[in-house]
């Protein structure tokens, strides 16, 4: 069984892969995407922001910063 650190994990960076090929996404769209809460999207775009991953250009969008990362 996986922990749901593990889980938590997998999620953001499901997400950041998303938004990367996507562009820029609204956070409704991530919601529906995944199929999680939008209280829980917003806190995995803020481990993203917070690791300068992700940002966001205008309210309730968002898209990848120029910051390379290896996502496997």
């Amino acid at each position: 069984m996986r922990t749901s650190t593990d889980r938590m994990i997998t999620r953001v960076k499901s997400i950041y892969i998303y938004i990367k090929q996507k562009g820029t996404v609204t956070t409704t769209e991530l919601v529906d995407e995944f199929g999680i809460t939008q209280r829980t999207i917003q806190r995995d775009l803020n481990v993203l922001e917070f690791n300068d991953l992700v940002h966001s250009p205008s309210r309730g969008k968002w898209a990848t910063t120029r910051k390379r990362v290896k996502a496997s």
